[in-house]
């Protein structure tokens, strides 16, 4: 019962840079990353794999591996409104801004 256990924490992922952040990425998985310039549905692959690990069998890249991540774009949108504000006290000093991230939610669906 215990290899059980085990074998349900191993599941493929990978480290992956994705436009300047790095990700810890399984297949079938969902996320948000920072816009990418291609058209929804169209599949992207990322190159900079910095790690895999396979039912505890770890490779980690001297800088990358040479390992290839698929993924399909599902949608471009924005992200929740962060306001910015600044103030510096008896000096009569206030600026407000607003900022929205452009995002591009993408799905995993190879890691090879």
């Amino acid at each position: 019962m215990q290899s059980n256990l085990l074998t349900k924490h191993f599941i493929m992922f990978a480290i992956v840079n994705i436009a300047g952040q790095q990700f810890k990425v399984e297949k079938g998985q969902e996320l948000f990353v920072h816009r990418l310039e291609a058209e929804e549905g169209a599949k992207v692959t990322f190159d900079e794999v910095l790690l895999t690990d396979d039912k505890g069998n770890t490779q980690v890249g001297t800088p990358i591996l040479d390992v290839k991540v698929t993924a399909t774009v599902l949608s471009h949108l924005k992200g929740n409104k962060v306001i910015v504000f600044k103030k510096k006290r008896r000096k009569g000093y206030k600026v407000k801004n607003g900022h929205r991230q452009s995002l591009t939610q993408i799905k995993i669906n190879k890691i090879a």
